[in-house]
């Protein structure tokens, strides 16, 4: 059984119209949903043996919060340039060349595409994974190159509006 967890950067700032998209850093909405939110991870026992992060300053900076809580070091924060403004398909494709040795992996990124994402493996469709938003997926295989829909489902999505 492979688990990922999609999670979308925290709220950012708009506060800078001068900055570059790829630089806007959280708000303070999301500077405390965050921390909030990989602890609700922790209570639940969940543990990630890896964190992918988009570069953009939002998600690593998102991304960074979690490592914090799970005592993982920045640095080994892995920097997947490919999540910025990825497609449906290239975020599959990160997925699908994930090392085998680790089982549970947290990846930070962005809307829309991660609710596109997500509802490929839904049962139910879901309108916009939020800020902050933790979408939950099984992967019922041996390798994370076999994550196909058919074999991998979306178990739960933890929503900071509806759990903090």
């Amino acid at each position: 059984m492979r688990m990922l967890y999609l999670i979308r950067h925290a709220k950012s700032s708009w506060d800078h119209p001068g900055l570059r998209d790829f630089e806007r850093p959280l708000n303070d909405r999301g500077h405390r949903d965050a921390p909030e939110m990989a602890r609700l991870l922790r209570s639940k026992g969940i543990r990630p043996d890896l964190i992918v992060s988009s570069p953009a300053r939002r998600a690593l900076t998102t991304a960074q919060y979690f490592a914090q809580t799970f005592g993982i070091a920045e640095e080994d924060i892995v920097r997947e340039e490919d999540i910025y403004e990825a497609s449906t398909s290239d975020i599959l494709r990160i997925i699908r060349a994930l090392p085998d040795e680790v089982h549970t992996v947290f990846l930070f990124g962005h809307n829309p595409t991660f609710t596109d994402v997500v509802n490929q493996f839904s049962q139910t469709y879901i309108a916009n994974i939020p800020t902050c938003g933790i979408a939950e997926l099984a992967a019922s295989v041996e390798r994370w190159a076999d994550v196909r829909q058919e074999n991998t489902r979306l178990i739960q999505c933890f929503f900071p509006k509806d759990v903090l």
